[in-house]
């Protein structure tokens, strides 16, 4: 029976119920499915959107100008992005995921900074960090929720540097805004394309009398220009037809505005009217807020508990190089910051320069130093003399210079003077930038990947004074040589495979023949597959007295406390008689050749003949020291680098416990000679 009605159902009327049934069923399955598909299409439509995006960017925050993805809640409710994807690749939508715990509240923001390199952490709140950079040559951003289903996919186009594509607050099409708003909310517009960057048809430069400055603008849009630094808005003059007539040293400015685009770049030139360079000249030309605000100024104290110059801001700046004879080299956009440690504290900064892809190019493409052949610099450093402020200015350059040949990476200089927005800002010593590009070219690293790895530390190598890199290897090199006697020949070639033995001596004879009294300015570096090497900088605090200092630093007990750098790998090695024979050989040959006194005269007097024209003009900006005072410092410093040298033997006698035996064999020639070119007697 069963089988039969069973059969009978399959067969005709008697089965309609059933059917009904199913239909209901399928009906039922199909509402489920489309309620489904809603939930989905619901979570896809969203609530959370890509806002805003800066691909290109130039704008520094804690040291780091990353590419950004703004995301943002337009729903009502708290959305968990835990597992949540960001990708910049269509191959590989899941690249990079919110970590658990992620959530967007209703009407917020959260930044996703794209940084191109691994980070230590995902982030956490508003601030998130992806392993991927954003191409501003135009690529696609994927978001996908933690189903692995595709929230938003947003092609971006070729992007401006340092101007954010997103949606505008009120809705519309996104586009290119006016200013980036991280964090808040959108411009109401958003546009196209940009307005192109207008050109100046009378160069920058010397001009006697008085220079009327013609410029073009692009087809449709106005000319709005300012003299005081700061960026034209649409608010600022328009820029007259016929030209603008300069009478007196200024630094303009130039922007084109047009209606439905962003406005253009700015362009900017320094004019200096009966105003002849009497040195090198590099002009400065940015907003005031970026110099002297007591809010976000980094040329002046603040009001904050730690000072405006100390926090490492970074901001947008204008840079023209012109040589002795006024011809221009660069005049381009990049960033600046306020450089060096103590001396930072004085009215006249150290400023150091950076060239920025965002901005106008990822190299100063010139070479204003004269033993180098490099092309081009990513940074470069504008030197106040620091602690040589008020009294020689030219210590540290004179010094650093003798390295030239030695096999000892120092910093070159070029002695010029500065103007800010077209104000006189004194004399400064152009300096190459320590940094890893600085060691790149150097050693000849080109490969960015090898870039990135060089080792690069300052003073005891810790954490703390890790500049770039890895500082494992030096920190166990120099714990190896506290503990191990390198008499033994496996323990020697321990140190020798890793550690530059003729660059840590020729360093330490540099430092004790100049009597460097601040000793703590010890910088190494290792490039991949290379060994630790010392460079020269910083020495300015030379040539003051006759006693020991920095001999006791440097030579030492292995087991004396650590000051400032790492004294072990020195005195370990002079504990072998073959390394302590080729230390004492290499001072005696620097004292006989670098440090001749007819040579550093030499040096002397080059860059006297430089700063003596330019001084009193100085000197009356900053009222920082007296031109006789200034005479004064520097006879006694030439007769402190005269004399000097010849002290070093008997020096080197008490530290070291030396024979007479060694005197003889290492200084009594060069005695001798020390003695025959000097033109006086200690």
């Amino acid at each position: 029976m069963r089988k039969e009605n069973t059969q009978g159902r399959r067969a005709g009327g008697t089965n309609a119920p059933r059917a009904e049934s199913r239909r209901s069923a399928r009906r039922g399955g199909a509402l489920l499915a489309l309620l489904f598909l809603l939930l989905a299409a619901g979570a896809a439509r969203a609530d959370v959107i890509i806002s805003e995006v800066m691909a290109s960017n130039g704008w520094f925050e804690n040291g780091h100008a990353w590419d950004w993805v703004e995301l943002r809640n337009t729903g009502k409710s708290t959305v968990n992005l835990s597992g949540w994807y960001l990708s910049d690749s269509k191959k590989d939508p899941f690249k990079w995921a919110f970590p658990e715990g992620a959530k967007l509240k209703a009407g917020a923001y959260l930044t996703v900074f794209c940084t191109g390199e691994e980070n230590e952490s995902a982030g956490k709140g508003d601030t998130f960090y992806a392993p991927f950079a954003i191409s501003a040559q135009g690529e696609t951003l994927i978001l996908s929720n933690s189903a692995g289903e595709e929230q938003q996919r947003l092609k971006l186009p070729a992007q401006y540097g340092c101007v954010s594509y997103g949606l505008p607050r009120d809705g519309g099409a996104y586009g290119f805004f006016e200013t980036p708003t991280r964090g808040g909310k959108n411009d109401a517009r958003a546009y196209e394309t940009r307005t192109a960057a207008p050109e100046m048809e009378t160069p920058g430069g010397f001009y006697t009398g008085e220079v009327t400055v013609r410029a073009t603008a692009p087809e449709g849009a106005v000319l709005r220009y300012t003299t005081d630094g700061d960026t034209p808005t649409a608010k600022s003059r328009v820029f007259p037809a016929e030209g603008l007539t300069l009478r007196k040293t200024t630094a303009l400015r130039l922007r084109a505005f047009a209606e439905g685009q962003v406005s253009s770049e700015t362009v900017s030139a320094t004019y200096w009217i009966d105003d002849a360079p009497q040195t090198a000249i590099v002009s400065l030309i940015t907003d005031d807020k970026y110099l002297f605000s007591s809010r976000t100024g980094i040329l002046t104290k603040g009001t904050g508990s730690i000072p405006n110059y100390a926090r490492g801001w970074e901001y947008p700046v204008n840079i023209e190089y012109y040589t002795r004879e006024g011809l221009g080299q660069i005049n381009q956009m990049g960033t600046f910051t306020c450089s060096g440690h103590s001396a930072r504290i004085n009215a006249q900064k150290s400023i150091a320069l950076y060239a920025r892809k965002a901005w106008g190019g990822g190299e100063f493409a010139f070479n204003p130093f004269p033993t180098r052949d490099y092309t081009g610099y990513k940074s470069l450093l504008l030197r106040a003399a620091n602690s040589d402020y008020s009294a020689t200015r030219l210590r540290d350059i004179v010094a650093s210079s003798l390295a030239e040949g030695q096999g000892i990476l120092y910093q070159d200089h070029q002695v010029i003077q500065v103007y800010i927005n077209g104000a006189y800002y004194g004399h400064y010593n152009l300096r190459e930038k320590i940094n890893k590009y600085f060691v790149a070219q150097y050693e000849g690293v080109t490969e960015q990947a090898d870039i990135d790895r060089i080792d690069l530390l300052a003073r005891t190598g810790t954490d703390q004074f890790l500049q770039n890199g890895d500082n494992t290897d030096w920190l166990a090199l120099c714990d190896f040589c506290k503990k191990q006697d390198l008499n033994d020949p496996d323990n020697l070639e321990y140190v020798t495979d890793r550690l530059d033995v003729d660059s840590l001596f020729t360093h330490a004879a540099f430092e004790i023949i100049l009597g460097n009294v601040d000793f703590t300015n010890v910088r190494i570096y290792r490039v991949p597959g290379g060994k630790w090497k010392y460079l020269l900088f910083d020495v300015e605090a030379c040539w003051r007295g006759l006693d020991k200092t920095p001999i006791e630093y440097y030579i030492k007990p292995l087991s004396a406390k650590i000051q400032g750098f790492r004294h072990e790998p020195l005195n370990a090695l002079l504990k072998v008689p073959a390394y302590r024979e080729k230390f004492l050989r290499r001072v005696s040959e620097l004292l006989t050749t670098v440090f001749r006194w007819d040579r550093v005269e030499q040096r002397f007097d080059e860059v006297i003949a430089q700063l003596e024209p330019i001084l009193p003009r100085h000197i009356a900006r900053w009222k920082n020291m007296k031109l006789s005072n200034w005479q004064k410092n520097i006879r006694a410093t030439k007769y402190y680098a005269r004399v000097r040298p010849k002290k070093i033997p008997g020096l080197l006698k008490t530290a070291m416990k030396l024979t007479k035996e060694e005197m003889d064999t290492y200084f009594a020639d060069a005695l001798a000679l020390l003695e025959e070119t000097n033109r006086a007697s200690p």
